[in-house]
């Protein structure tokens, strides 16, 4: 059995649809559009390789036998969330971070670790990191969203897998761990919000700067749009970017409060949780960004 076969049998068993891309290359080996014959597969009309991917170990070792194609696994089907983490380009300007360390930035920001999950390297030196997929949710893909080198990978896309080969390198795993699920704070970041029309026409304190009004305006509407599963992250996230706007005079500790408050109060929390959320959060915050100096 050849090493592509393997991977596609491997990451079939895992539950993940796959379906090949060209031999020591990153594309579909399958047509595309405007190249479709309109027969088989697709009959009834073109079908994109997420649609065409498969856990059936019979027609995996059918395409495979065709050639060494590398394997792509289509995330949506697949239930996975990945997060791509990819190198520096030569294009970018000097200093720069890599998508690992924009990630390690975006956790410290947080207050959280880095995830313990299934990790691949990429040809390049990269990394992508797969989750499962909040229930019920239908993220898509981004770019840069999480922060600079950052991708992701939902429905609508794939990534390559373990064990296929370009030519100046191999995909690798390198942390065997089962996905685990996606993070309710990340999934918070990932979910496009819906602002408020209220809380964005709200007043905002006359004496606070025109960032920390916009933040303030932001953050606000977020918590009120956030959805059942993320609001307690949504919130427990804004508070802590809207903390740094107190110790420096932009923002008055009550006003964020009294803000922060009615909006977890419209997404649906109780009140009692949205003061103890809110005020262990501006703690955090105000304790780890001191004001500026005299």
């Amino acid at each position: 059995m050849n090493g592509h076969l393997t991977a596609a049998l491997d990451a079939a068993e895992r539950g993940w649809h796959v379906f090949p891309l060209r031999p020591r290359d990153k594309r579909p080996a399958l047509h595309g559009e405007t190249a479709c014959p309109g027969t088989g597969n697709c009959a009834g009309g073109h079908r994109k390789p997420e649609q065409r991917a498969t856990t059936d170990p019979d027609r995996i070792r059918k395409a495979w036998s065709a050639g060494a194609f590398n394997v792509g696994i289509a995330t949506g089907p697949s239930g996975l969330v990945v997060i791509d983490l990819d190198t520096v380009k030569a294009k970018d300007p000097k200093g720069t971070p890599d998508g690992v360390t924009s990630l390690q930035a975006l956790c410290e920001r947080a207050g959280q670790h880095v995830p313990a999950t299934y990790r691949t390297r990429t040809a390049s030196g990269g990394h992508h990191l797969y989750f499962t997929a909040p229930g019920g949710a239908r993220l898509g893909n981004s770019a840069g969203r999480l922060g600079t080198h950052i991708d992701t990978r939902a429905h609508g896309g794939y990534v390559v897998a373990a064990g296929s080969t370009l030519p100046h390198g191999m995909y690798e795993m390198v942390d065997p761990t089962d996905p685990v699920p996606l993070p309710e704070w990340l999934y918070a970041l990932l979910t496009p919000r819906q602002p408020s029309r209220g809380l964005m026409a709200a007043p905002v304190p006359v004496r606070a700067s025109r960032y920390a009004a916009a933040a303030l305006r932001a953050e606000t509407a977020a918590v009120a749009g956030a959805g059942e599963g993320v609001r307690n992250w949504t919130l427990v996230r804004a508070a802590r970017a809207l903390g740094r706007f107190i110790p420096s005079g932009d923002l008055a500790r009550h006003e964020v409060e009294q803000a922060l408050n009615l909006a977890g109060l419209r997404a649906g929390l109780r009140e009692s949780e949205c003061r103890a959320a809110v005020a262990s959060a501006l703690n955090w915050s105000i304790a780890n960004n001191p004001g500026r100096p005299a």
